[in-house]
């Protein structure tokens, strides 16, 4: 069975920095595109940045000069790094990759930008 995990979440004051993690494992044979959305309270889920196993970064507008996706495929993990938050960054944060050419989500990990 293939899982992800994220990590890294929590609270933080505007203007810090937090850096999320992506852990993929299990029978995986590929994985193409690793990304990561978000979920507000009351909202739909969004996209915040993907990066595809081949092609150009896609990034948000909202989160674009803020956040850097990265990935390490021998470690099977992605990572987003998040500098200058802001409180409406605060959402709940979902890894999601193509593994084994099929769509696989994380658990979540919350993200909580407040003074």
């Amino acid at each position: 069975q293939v899982r992800l995990v994220e990590s890294g979440g929590g609270l933080v004051q505007p203007g810090g920095t937090l850096r999320l993690s992506c852990a993929a494992s299990g029978s995986i044979f590929s994985i193409n595109d690793m990304g990561w959305y978000r979920q507000a309270p009351g909202k739909e889920r969004e996209l915040v940045a993907i990066m595809p196993g081949g092609g150009s970064t896609v990034y948000a507008d909202s989160v674009k000069g803020r956040f850097t996706i990265s990935r390490d495929n021998a470690k099977k993990t992605a990572y987003l790094q998040m500098n200058s938050l802001k409180p409406d960054d605060t959402a709940v944060y979902y890894c999601n990759a193509a593994v084994n050419r099929r769509p696989v989500w994380g658990q979540g990990t919350q993200v909580t930008v407040s003074s």
